[in-house]
């Protein structure tokens, strides 16, 4: 894989949560930028341990505490939904010295089905869109389904229980459009995070989850979890015989996930630069790139204007399918 940073010097701006994340410093912060970074900087997964982004982020913690010679430590700071961990990065100092690593969902689903969020998209802008997965649909075997027709048949006769990471998460989005696209009874049974979510399908404790491939895929492989199909652009290179949701007539569903790094929207872009420079270079290491590409995962690179435009296209895109579902946080 040609690991290179993508940057674009203009886009055009749609909406405001796009102007917001790619502004950028707007105060100045103490201490000089050139010097970044000279102490302890906090990495916070705003979700529990052991599901991808945990995994990205300890994994770029290592690889920028060998280049940087300075420790980078990771904290897990889970709950609604993300929102937790992105509010204290937000209401951090803008120095470079907490970082979030997560998903896209914190910001572009939870403000369309959060009532009050503790902390605003214009809170935080990009350091990077690192890496992206699509989800897996997969289900206990004990249910018999071998297809996504055979879901779908079973999913109108009686509800079926899905459980995802949490409210506002991914796979709820997917369950949500699910119902919504072939009218699947769907019970929406909520986890505290992916491993837990993906530990339910697993023990028969629910039916079926569309959760991120790279927790799935694991127990797929051990024959534990039936795969049905995946809602990436394109196939597993881990499980390449599942075909995708658009292949199966329900382009609907397509959806991905986008592990993202950010910090405090007045962030010295000086400070910002020297992160993504360190991203750059952990992602174009051989290891890492392995540890990747057996998470499933693909790698974005985008930055800057692009990056936002990005968070912001998917936003737009997961407010309306909010509505349309009328998905709720419960």
């Amino acid at each position: 894989m040609n690991i290179r940073q993508r940057c674009f010097t203009s886009c055009l701006v749609a909406t405001g949560l796009l102007l917001s994340l790619g502004a950028g410093a707007q105060t100045s912060v103490p201490g000089s930028a050139s010097d970044w970074p000279n102490r302890t900087v906090r990495l916070i997964n705003n979700f529990p341990a052991g599901g991808p982004s945990d995994i990205i982020a300890r994994t770029m913690a290592d690889a920028l505490q060998t280049a940087f010679k300075q420790a980078f430590v990771v904290e897990n700071k889970a709950g609604a939904s993300g929102n937790i961990g992105a509010d204290q990065v937000a209401k951090s100092a803008p120095d470079g010295y907490t970082v979030l690593f997560g998903i896209d969902s914190t910001l572009t689903v939870n403000p369309h089905i959060y009532k009050g969020m503790p902390f605003k998209a214009a809170d935080l802008k990009p350091v990077m869109v690192m890496a992206s997965s699509g989800l897996l649909l997969g289900v206990h075997p004990t249910t018999g389904l071998k297809s996504v027709a055979d879901l779908i048949a079973a999913g109108k006769k009686k509800p079926l229980n899905f459980s995802s990471a949490g409210a506002g998460s991914p796979g709820h989005l997917a369950i949500e459009v699910l119902h919504e696209a072939t009218g699947v009874k769907a019970n929406h049974i909520p986890y505290k995070g992916n491993t837990p979510a993906v530990t339910a399908v697993l023990s028969g404790e629910v039916d079926a989850g569309v959760l991120a491939t790279p927790g799935m895929m694991p127990h797929v492989k051990a024959g534990k979890i039936t795969a049905l199909a995946v809602t990436s652009q394109r196939r597993s290179r881990l499980a390449p015989d599942v075909p995708t949701v658009s292949e199966l007539g329900l382009k609907t569903l397509e959806q991905e996930v986008l592990y993202i790094a950010m910090v405090p929207v007045a962030t010295p872009d000086a400070v910002v630069q020297a992160l993504q420079r360190g991203v750059v270079d952990a992602l174009a290491k051989a290891d890492v790139q392995t540890r990747l590409s057996n998470l499933d995962l693909h790698y974005e690179g985008l930055t800057g204007a692009a990056a936002a435009k990005r968070l912001a296209d998917l936003s737009e895109r997961y407010a309306k399918v909010v509505r349309t579902t009328d998905m709720k946080v419960e």
